[in-house]
Protein backbone atom coordinates (compact mmCIF):
# COMPACT_ATOMS: atom_id res chain seq x y z
CA UNK A 1 0.00 0.00 0.00
CA UNK A 2 1.30 3.49 -0.95
CA UNK A 3 2.43 5.54 2.04
CA UNK A 4 4.26 8.82 2.41
CA UNK A 5 6.91 9.13 5.08
CA UNK A 6 6.08 11.80 7.68
CA UNK A 7 9.63 13.17 7.60
CA UNK A 8 9.28 13.82 3.86
CA UNK A 9 5.96 15.56 4.46
CA UNK A 10 7.61 17.65 7.17
CA UNK A 11 10.40 18.71 4.82
CA UNK A 12 7.81 19.74 2.23
CA UNK A 13 6.04 21.79 4.90
CA UNK A 14 9.16 23.94 5.23
CA UNK A 15 8.65 25.27 1.69
CA UNK A 16 5.64 27.49 2.49
CA UNK A 17 7.40 28.40 5.75
CA UNK A 18 10.40 29.73 3.80
CA UNK A 19 8.09 31.39 1.29
CA UNK A 20 6.25 33.19 4.09
CA UNK A 21 9.53 34.46 5.57
CA UNK A 22 10.58 35.75 2.14
CA UNK A 23 7.19 37.48 1.73
CA UNK A 24 7.50 39.25 5.10
CA UNK A 25 11.07 40.25 4.22
CA UNK A 26 9.89 41.74 0.93
CA UNK A 27 7.16 43.64 2.79
CA UNK A 28 9.76 45.15 5.12
CA UNK A 29 11.97 46.10 2.16
CA UNK A 30 9.03 47.80 0.39
CA UNK A 31 8.24 49.77 3.54
CA UNK A 32 11.80 51.07 3.83
CA UNK A 33 12.85 51.43 0.19
CA UNK A 34 9.55 51.37 -1.75
CA UNK A 35 8.05 54.15 -3.79
CA UNK A 36 4.74 55.95 -3.22
CA UNK A 37 2.61 53.03 -4.43
CA UNK A 38 3.26 50.38 -1.78
CA UNK A 39 0.52 48.07 -3.03
CA UNK A 40 2.33 44.88 -2.07
CA UNK A 41 3.40 45.87 1.44
CA UNK A 42 0.40 44.78 3.50
CA UNK A 43 -0.76 41.82 1.37
CA UNK A 44 2.75 40.35 1.60
CA UNK A 45 3.01 41.09 5.32
CA UNK A 46 -0.32 39.62 6.42
CA UNK A 47 -0.29 36.81 3.88
CA UNK A 48 3.25 35.83 4.86
CA UNK A 49 2.45 36.01 8.57
CA UNK A 50 -0.66 33.84 8.22
CA UNK A 51 1.13 31.24 6.11
CA UNK A 52 4.02 31.22 8.61
CA UNK A 53 1.65 30.43 11.50
CA UNK A 54 -0.25 27.63 9.76
CA UNK A 55 2.94 26.16 8.25
CA UNK A 56 4.50 26.00 11.71
CA UNK A 57 1.35 24.33 12.99
CA UNK A 58 1.48 21.76 10.19
CA UNK A 59 5.18 21.12 10.75
CA UNK A 60 4.60 20.41 14.46
CA UNK A 61 1.67 18.14 13.63
CA UNK A 62 3.62 16.11 11.08
CA UNK A 63 6.96 15.73 12.85
CA UNK A 64 5.52 15.26 16.35
CA UNK A 65 2.61 13.15 15.08
CA UNK A 66 0.03 15.38 16.79
CA UNK A 67 -3.24 14.82 14.95
CA UNK A 68 -4.98 17.71 16.74
CA UNK A 69 -2.41 20.16 15.33
CA UNK A 70 -2.76 18.59 11.90
CA UNK A 71 -6.54 18.94 11.97
CA UNK A 72 -6.22 22.63 12.86
CA UNK A 73 -3.61 23.03 10.14
CA UNK A 74 -5.79 21.36 7.50
CA UNK A 75 -8.78 23.49 8.50
CA UNK A 76 -6.74 26.71 8.24
CA UNK A 77 -5.20 25.57 4.96
CA UNK A 78 -8.64 24.84 3.56
CA UNK A 79 -9.69 28.43 4.28
CA UNK A 80 -6.43 29.70 2.74
CA UNK A 81 -7.27 27.84 -0.47
CA UNK A 82 -10.81 29.24 -0.42
CA UNK A 83 -9.50 32.79 0.12
CA UNK A 84 -6.58 32.75 -2.31
CA UNK A 85 -8.54 31.27 -5.22
CA UNK A 86 -11.04 34.16 -5.66
CA UNK A 87 -8.39 36.73 -4.70
CA UNK A 88 -6.12 35.48 -7.50
CA UNK A 89 -9.01 35.61 -9.97
CA UNK A 90 -9.84 39.18 -8.88
CA UNK A 91 -6.17 40.17 -9.23
CA UNK A 92 -6.15 38.80 -12.78
CA UNK A 93 -9.27 40.83 -13.53
CA UNK A 94 -7.80 44.00 -12.02
CA UNK A 95 -4.54 43.73 -13.96
CA UNK A 96 -6.10 43.07 -17.36
CA UNK A 97 -5.42 45.52 -20.19
CA UNK A 98 -8.20 47.75 -21.46
CA UNK A 99 -5.92 48.58 -24.37
CA UNK A 100 -2.84 46.90 -25.90
CA UNK A 101 0.42 47.47 -24.04
CA UNK A 102 2.04 50.57 -25.44
CA UNK A 103 4.27 51.74 -22.62
CA UNK A 104 7.54 53.37 -23.46
CA UNK A 105 9.35 56.67 -23.70
CA UNK A 106 7.66 57.55 -26.98
CA UNK A 107 4.01 57.07 -25.95
CA UNK A 108 3.36 56.23 -22.30
CA UNK A 109 0.05 55.27 -20.70
CA UNK A 110 -3.34 56.86 -20.28
CA UNK A 111 -5.89 56.26 -17.53
CA UNK A 112 -8.19 54.54 -20.02
CA UNK A 113 -5.64 51.75 -20.55
CA UNK A 114 -6.54 50.20 -17.20
CA UNK A 115 -9.40 48.40 -15.52
CA UNK A 116 -12.17 50.51 -13.91
CA UNK A 117 -11.02 49.40 -10.43
CA UNK A 118 -7.53 50.82 -11.02
CA UNK A 119 -8.91 53.92 -12.71
CA UNK A 120 -10.86 54.71 -9.56
CA UNK A 121 -7.56 55.03 -7.66
CA UNK A 122 -6.59 58.14 -9.65
CA UNK A 123 -10.03 59.52 -10.52
CA UNK A 124 -10.76 59.84 -6.80
CA UNK A 125 -9.28 63.27 -6.11
CA UNK A 126 -8.45 62.50 -2.49
CA UNK A 127 -6.40 59.46 -3.52
CA UNK A 128 -4.61 61.41 -6.21
CA UNK A 129 -3.83 64.36 -3.91
CA UNK A 130 -2.07 61.95 -1.54
CA UNK A 131 -0.23 60.22 -4.40
CA UNK A 132 0.81 63.53 -5.97
CA UNK A 133 2.06 64.90 -2.65
CA UNK A 134 4.13 61.76 -2.16
CA UNK A 135 5.62 62.02 -5.66
CA UNK A 136 6.71 65.60 -4.95
CA UNK A 137 8.14 64.74 -1.52
CA UNK A 138 10.01 61.72 -2.91
CA UNK A 139 11.44 63.94 -5.66
CA UNK A 140 10.88 61.25 -8.27
CA UNK A 141 11.83 63.67 -11.03
CA UNK A 142 14.91 65.14 -9.41
CA UNK A 143 18.04 65.06 -11.59
CA UNK A 144 16.76 62.47 -14.07
CA UNK A 145 18.05 64.09 -17.20
CA UNK A 146 21.43 65.13 -15.78
CA UNK A 147 22.68 61.54 -15.71
CA UNK A 148 22.04 61.15 -19.40
CA UNK A 149 23.79 64.39 -20.43
CA UNK A 150 20.55 65.72 -21.92
CA UNK A 151 20.27 62.75 -24.25
CA UNK A 152 16.56 61.86 -24.18
CA UNK A 153 16.99 58.48 -25.86
CA UNK A 154 19.31 57.41 -23.05
CA UNK A 155 17.52 59.12 -20.19
CA UNK A 156 14.06 57.76 -20.84
CA UNK A 157 15.23 54.18 -21.21
CA UNK A 158 16.10 54.21 -17.53
CA UNK A 159 12.91 55.86 -16.30
CA UNK A 160 10.06 54.07 -14.59
CA UNK A 161 6.55 54.34 -16.00
CA UNK A 162 5.76 56.89 -13.25
CA UNK A 163 8.72 59.05 -14.22
CA UNK A 164 7.91 58.81 -17.92
CA UNK A 165 4.38 60.03 -17.31
CA UNK A 166 5.06 62.65 -14.63
CA UNK A 167 8.51 64.12 -15.25
CA UNK A 168 8.31 65.27 -18.87
CA UNK A 169 5.64 66.63 -21.19
CA UNK A 170 4.05 64.02 -23.48
CA UNK A 171 5.91 63.62 -26.75
CA UNK A 172 2.78 64.48 -28.75
CA UNK A 173 2.91 68.02 -27.35
CA UNK A 174 6.08 68.79 -29.35
CA UNK A 175 7.92 70.54 -26.50
CA UNK A 176 11.65 71.18 -26.93
CA UNK A 177 14.03 70.37 -24.13
CA UNK A 178 16.34 73.29 -23.35
CA UNK A 179 18.16 71.90 -20.34
CA UNK A 180 17.79 69.36 -17.56
CA UNK A 181 14.82 71.14 -15.97
CA UNK A 182 13.25 73.30 -18.68
CA UNK A 183 11.06 72.44 -21.67
CA UNK A 184 9.90 75.04 -24.18
CA UNK A 185 6.54 74.90 -25.95
CA UNK A 186 6.39 75.57 -29.71
CA UNK A 187 5.76 79.23 -30.58
CA UNK A 188 2.55 78.27 -32.33
CA UNK A 189 1.44 76.35 -29.25
CA UNK A 190 1.49 72.64 -28.39
CA UNK A 191 1.16 70.30 -31.36
CA UNK A 192 -1.68 68.48 -29.61
CA UNK A 193 -4.50 70.49 -28.13
CA UNK A 194 -5.16 68.34 -25.09
CA UNK A 195 -5.26 68.80 -21.33
CA UNK A 196 -1.82 67.29 -20.66
CA UNK A 197 -0.05 69.75 -22.95
CA UNK A 198 -1.78 72.69 -21.25
CA UNK A 199 -1.17 71.27 -17.76
CA UNK A 200 2.61 70.86 -18.09
CA UNK A 201 4.68 73.30 -16.02
CA UNK A 202 8.45 73.71 -15.70
CA UNK A 203 8.06 74.24 -11.95
CA UNK A 204 9.59 71.24 -10.19
CA UNK A 205 6.62 70.92 -7.85
CA UNK A 206 4.17 70.94 -10.77
CA UNK A 207 5.70 69.37 -13.91
CA UNK A 208 3.09 66.92 -15.23
CA UNK A 209 1.85 65.66 -11.85
CA UNK A 210 -1.73 66.59 -12.78
CA UNK A 211 -1.51 65.08 -16.26
CA UNK A 212 -3.46 62.06 -17.46
CA UNK A 213 -0.12 60.61 -18.57
CA UNK A 214 1.21 60.86 -14.99
CA UNK A 215 -1.85 59.08 -13.61
CA UNK A 216 -1.41 56.44 -16.30
CA UNK A 217 2.24 55.96 -15.37
CA UNK A 218 1.34 55.53 -11.70
CA UNK A 219 -1.36 53.00 -12.62
CA UNK A 220 1.12 51.09 -14.80
CA UNK A 221 3.41 50.79 -11.78
CA UNK A 222 0.53 49.64 -9.56
CA UNK A 223 -0.60 47.11 -12.17
CA UNK A 224 2.93 45.72 -12.36
CA UNK A 225 2.94 45.26 -8.58
CA UNK A 226 -0.45 43.57 -8.69
CA UNK A 227 0.83 41.17 -11.33
CA UNK A 228 3.73 40.22 -9.06
CA UNK A 229 1.21 39.71 -6.25
CA UNK A 230 -0.88 37.51 -8.54
CA UNK A 231 2.15 35.33 -9.33
CA UNK A 232 2.91 35.07 -5.60
CA UNK A 233 -0.71 34.10 -4.87
CA UNK A 234 -0.71 31.47 -7.62
CA UNK A 235 2.53 29.91 -6.30
CA UNK A 236 1.17 29.86 -2.74
CA UNK A 237 -2.13 28.39 -3.92
CA UNK A 238 -0.45 25.52 -5.79
CA UNK A 239 2.03 24.84 -3.00
CA UNK A 240 -0.57 24.97 -0.22
CA UNK A 241 -2.91 22.67 -2.15
CA UNK A 242 -0.14 20.10 -2.54
CA UNK A 243 0.79 20.39 1.13
CA UNK A 244 -2.89 20.06 2.08
CA UNK A 245 -3.12 16.74 0.26
CA UNK A 246 0.11 15.56 1.87
CA UNK A 247 -1.22 16.63 5.28
CA UNK A 248 -4.19 14.33 4.75
CA UNK A 249 -1.74 11.50 4.04
CA UNK A 250 0.19 12.41 7.21
CA UNK A 251 -2.97 12.04 9.31
CA UNK A 252 -3.65 8.71 7.64
CA UNK A 253 -0.09 7.58 8.41
CA UNK A 254 -0.45 8.61 12.04
CA UNK A 255 -3.68 6.65 12.34
CA UNK A 256 -2.15 3.54 10.77
CA UNK A 257 0.90 3.72 13.03
CA UNK A 258 -1.29 4.13 16.10
CA UNK A 259 -3.55 1.29 14.99
CA UNK A 260 -0.57 -1.00 14.39
CA UNK A 261 0.87 -0.09 17.77
CA UNK A 262 -2.34 -0.84 19.65
CA UNK A 263 -2.86 -4.10 17.71
CA UNK A 264 0.63 -5.35 18.52
CA UNK A 265 0.20 -4.38 22.17
CA UNK A 266 -3.04 -6.37 22.44
CA UNK A 267 -1.40 -9.39 20.81
CA UNK A 268 1.49 -9.26 23.29
CA UNK A 269 -0.93 -9.03 26.19
CA UNK A 270 -2.87 -12.10 24.99
CA UNK A 271 0.17 -14.39 24.60
CA UNK A 272 0.26 -16.61 27.70
CA UNK A 273 3.45 -16.88 29.66
CA UNK A 274 5.48 -19.99 28.81
CA UNK A 275 6.19 -22.13 31.78
CA UNK A 276 9.63 -23.60 31.56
Amino acid sequence: MFRINNTLVGILHTLPLLLSIAAMGDSAYIRVHGDCQKVLQYPLLFGGLFIFVISTLGLVGVLCRVNAALYLYLLATFFVILAFSPFTIVALFVTRNNAPDRAGPSVGYGVGDFSPWLQHYVTDQRNWDVAQSCLVQKRVCHGLAVDANNNDSLAFKRLTTTQIGCCKPPLRCGFTKKNATFWEAPKAGPLANDTDCRTWSNRQDKLCFNCDSCKGGVLANIRSQWRHLTIFNACVLVLVTIIYVLGCYAIRNNRLEYSNYTTQRKIRMRIPSTVI
